[in-house]
């Protein structure tokens, strides 16, 4: 006798609440058209088109096949990484750190859920910025807080506005989080930005969630980390990591510095969620500070040429404007003139241009009328971009048909 069951088995209603990062979905979009034969520009990804540098690779390999190093590690990193961690961010960001106070994990975003999880009781309210990267707000939600968007706008440089901020705060609020240099926009706040914040953290005991994964890649200007601003060490958690600097995305190596009194929070949610971060990854990542920093700066130089390149092919083109982003590797221009919605603008240039680019709102609401383009890709395939989106959007500038997946 065959017997059928029926089984009645749903998700927990959290996960109604946690969002995802749509570069991820816009990346299958464009690989499935490659697929099909058409030539397709990625100039959706926040990735380095770099290889990691040599040397990084070559102590990785060294920890795996010579040493030994494929068991677990401290829940918080290998003592030596924590230590040259400390000891970089005193050199490069000024904030003075014990290699106690420095959690490695595999990524960064572990450092905003760990900080969501450890800080945020359901109804408390957390300012961050829109558009910013989409998992602030979705952790939020997820942890049940009240996400608080802080509008960014064009004609503040897509700079948080230190006064709207001011008027956002509430008591419930807990934590304000920023990201500087800024995605998707590549704004970089001033010092005078980060000492309202700062202002605005100590008069409210506010925590502060400083992500600043591109701090690296600020083109102009001195680097100032909020942590090291009076009576902010105690209250800031410093996110920060391999990937952007050193084009090592896919090792999944980031780290946190976290005030003393955070750290046993850390620590235990390291145990009950990953147990530690890969052992010879964080061989590589000590190589990466300790080593030769000649390929970063190359890489860096290089970002900054293609910058140039592609700001100004945007501005040439009718009916766009982009401002000159200050750091990471990201345009944000405006393309509201053509009559359709970031996200329709997208999709018609990915299936008529072959250019895949991201809507603004993936980023959040106040990202409409924008686009996201990474230019993490060579000199050549821009120019070809550039062409391309210039030609598609003159075709709608034109009165031609908006093209859609189903075309």
């Amino acid at each position: 006798m065959t017997h059928r069951y029926t089984y009645h088995v749903r998700l927990a209603n959290r996960m109604n609440e946690i969002g995802t990062e749509t570069a991820f979905e816009a990346s299958a979009r464009a690989r499935a058209l490659a697929a099909t034969g058409r030539d397709v520009i990625y100039l959706q990804i926040g990735e380095p088109d770099f290889d990691t540098p040599r040397h990084i690779s070559e102590a990785a390999s060294r920890a795996l096949l010579d040493e030994g190093m494929t068991h677990y590690t401290a829940a918080e990193g290998i003592a030596p990484l924590r230590e040259a961690i400390a000891a970089d961010v005193l050199r490069w960001k000024g904030i003075v750190a014990t290699p106690e106070q420095v959690v490695v994990t595999p990524g960064a975003k572990p450092i905003m859920f760990y900080a969501m999880l450890a800080l945020i009781e359901p109804g408390d309210e957390v300012i961050y910025p829109n558009p910013g990267f989409p998992i602030y707000e979705s952790m939020v939600d997820f942890v049940g807080g009240v996400a608080v968007a802080a509008p960014l706008r064009e004609e503040n440089d897509f700079r948080m506005d230190v006064a709207e901020v001011a008027s956002l705060v509430t008591p419930k609020t807990r934590m304000i989080v920023f990201n500087t240099p800024h995605n998707p926009c590549g704004s970089v706040l001033t010092p005078g930005d980060l000492h309202a914040i700062a202002e605005l953290a100590n008069r409210h005991d506010l925590v502060i969630l400083a992500d600043e994964i591109y701090g690296r890649l600020q083109y102009e200007g001195d680097w100032l980390s909020i942590a090291t601003l009076p009576g902010m060490a105690e209250r800031t958690i410093t996110l920060d990591g391999f990937s952007k600097t050193f084009a090592m995305t896919g090792w999944r190596l980031g780290y946190g510095i976290v005030p003393m009194w955070m750290q046993p929070a850390y620590s235990t949610l390291v145990i009950n969620s990953v147990s530690c971060t890969n052992a010879f990854a964080q061989a590589g990542a000590i190589a990466a500070l300790t080593g030769p920093q000649d390929a970063a700066a190359a890489m860096r130089a290089e970002f900054t040429a293609r910058r140039s390149l592609i700001v100004d092919g945007l501005n040439a083109i009718d009916g766009v404007s982009c401002v000159m982003p200050h750091g990471a590797f990201y345009a944000f221009p405006n393309v509201s003139a053509f009559g359709h919605s970031s996200s329709q603008i997208a999709t018609h240039l990915l299936y008529n241009a072959g250019v895949s680019v991201l809507s603004g709102t993936s980023f959040g609401r106040h990202g409409e009328g924008y686009l996201r383009i990474s230019y993490a890709n060579s000199r050549e395939n821009i120019s070809r971009a550039l062409e391309r989106i210039a030609a598609s959007l003159g075709g709608l500038a034109a009165g031609g048909p908006l093209t859609t997946a189903s075309d």
